[in-house]
């Protein structure tokens, strides 16, 4: 089958051409995000791939239905950039990456939270040019210390675990309860239980119920110093109420690999370019906050699952089997 690949860097391409060996489609690849400028590009494809910046809305799903495109693959897990009411009343099927590595996620989270803690960012940076003064670096002991994890899914699960071997009391908050979670020793709390923690992070999916769930009456709540880490979605966390806690000190820093205007951003090299988002530069010249590029996913396990996933949906939908990760507008079973 014929697949139009959007945003594929040369990591994902060769690892898709590698694996695409036992599938046998024709994939070709286009350097562009799909949005409504570029999803003509998709004119005659059945299939089309995209990622997680990839704006595939209901103005990209009319052009892409009328290019005869019945299959939209995102290789991610989330969906927040896709239209699901707008696919299925164009026909076109979704299918998304439902597991992967979690484990890659849940480390990374950790690593930021060490880094960010114990100013690791900062001493690196010192050190390269001969300035080996503690002074600034100071930060605390992670056991014995309380630690929310919101979304308790298996990232967030997972997450948990590694802190509690760390010797931290864990929180969850999730509307959904995990026995897992709870078997090492999680304990759930409501919103209030947020004032007992020291270190915030988030796991949970971007949904509208969670669409800035971390605002400025919650941070309002925090414990004075607390970390938050955010490798889940940018729109999870209001950047502006954070930034104001950051600087009144509320925050004692934040570490986030996700950002909610990412797509202009992630993913190129603008380092010889002035960039216009001036809540970007303002985060990243703060020494007390780390950004990364959305690669909390990035592993060659992780990746060959996401891509390998993809690539076997794509090839249940050609032979007309049911797709084991469809996504289907609410109200509507899945094919």
């Amino acid at each position: 089958m014929r697949v139009a690949v959007f945003s594929a860097k040369n990591y994902e391409r060769a690892l898709l051409n590698e694996l695409n060996a036992g599938h046998g489609h024709d994939l070709v690849y286009f350097d562009a995000l799909l949005e409504p400028e570029t999803a003509s590009l998709a004119a005659g494809f059945p299939a089309v791939s995209v990622f997680v910046n990839d704006a595939v809305n209901r103005d990209v799903l009319r052009s892409l239905a009328q290019g005869e495109t019945k299959l939209v693959a995102t290789r991610c897990t989330g969906f927040n950039h896709i239209d699901l009411e707008a696919a299925d009343e164009f026909g076109i099927r979704v299918v998304r990456v439902a597991n992967y590595s979690p484990n890659s996620v849940a480390e990374f989270a950790v690593g930021l939270l060490l880094a960010l803690n114990r100013k690791i960012h900062r001493a690196y940076n010192r050190t390269r040019e001969g300035n080996f003064k503690l002074d600034g670096l100071m930060g605390f002991d992670l056991v014995g210390r309380t630690v929310a994890v919101i979304g308790t899914g298996r990232i967030g699960t997972i997450f948990a675990r590694i802190m509690a071997g760390f010797g931290c009391k864990v929180i969850g908050f999730d509307v959904h309860r995990s026995a897992e979670f709870e078997e090492i020793g999680g304990r759930y709390v409501d919103a209030k239980g947020v004032e007992e923690a020291d270190v915030i992070s988030m796991h949970c999916p971007l949904t509208p119920e969670t669409y800035h769930i971390v605002d400025a009456r919650t941070l309002g709540r925090v414990k004075t110093g607390a970390l938050l880490i955010n490798t889940s979605r940018g729109g999870l966390v209001d950047t502006d109420a954070a930034i104001d806690a950051l600087k009144s000190g509320r925050l004692g820093g934040m570490a986030i690999d996700v950002y909610e205007q990412e797509a202009d951003l992630f993913y190129r090299d603008l380092s010889s370019a002035v960039i216009p988002d001036d809540v970007i530069q303002r985060l990243v010249s703060f020494p007390n906050v780390i950004v990364t590029g959305h690669q909390a996913f990035f592993t060659r396990e992780a990746l060959e699952t996401i891509l390998g996933t993809t690539l076997a949906s794509i090839s249940e939908f050609e032979a007309g089997r049911p797709l084991a990760f469809e996504i289907a507008a609410p109200g509507r079973a899945r094919g």
